[in-house]
């Protein structure tokens, strides 16, 4: 047999065994992954309203036509994720914004019926030690929480809107975590209000 035909079925038979591989390790943790992403999301449903039963959280269907204009009315490099309500005292919206130094920022944001922030809770940073990731201490986020606002805008940028400070050093994550609460404002304001 010729020296390249076979490195050639070498080289094939290499290939197909890895593939059988790789599918087979995707087939046995694509569960526990799956299992592990809905625990970390209720999770966030609960920590932005602790006093709601998990029986009482229900997915629904995003509207995307609210979802397009909610981002293009707060003007954010945003999406709207999931919807959820919270029994009969509000709504939990999972947005992603951007426009994080470190990249998306992912974040739920528990709304009142009225309005108003009733939690917000961080599920996905990449941000800077020390600094953007200090997004995720109870120091910042809870600058929106008990709020009813149209927008928050981060103060050292000016602008109508409730004012949140930004970390220090970290003024991009400071507007992309601000940006993502807007996205979910947005949404309750264009699919609830």
């Amino acid at each position: 047999m010729n020296k390249i035909v076979k490195n050639t079925l070498i080289l094939t038979l290499i290939t197909v065994i890895a593939g059988f591989l790789l599918g087979a390790v995707y087939e046995v943790t694509k569960t526990p992954i799956a299992q592990s992403q809905e625990t970390a999301k209720k999770e966030a449903w609960q920590a932005v309203f602790s006093d709601v039963k998990l029986d009482d959280f229900k997915a629904e269907d995003v509207d995307q036509k609210a979802a397009d204009k909610a981002v293009k009315d707060m003007g954010v490099n945003a999406t709207i994720d999931e919807v959820c309500t919270a029994g009969d005292v509000g709504y939990v919206i999972t947005t992603t914004d951007k426009d994080g130094f470190g990249g998306n920022i992912q974040i739920t944001v528990g709304i009142k019926k009225d309005g108003t922030i009733n939690g917000v809770s961080i599920l996905s940073i990449s941000e800077t030690a020390g600094l953007g990731m200090k997004a995720t201490e109870p120091s910042f986020y809870n600058q929106y929480v008990n709020k009813q606002a149209d927008k928050f805008v981060v103060s050292k940028d000016g602008g109508d809107g409730e004012q949140i400070d930004a970390l220090s050093g970290a003024t991009i994550t400071s507007r992309a975590v601000t940006g993502a609460v807007n996205a979910a404002l947005g949404y309750y304001q264009n699919a609830f209000k």
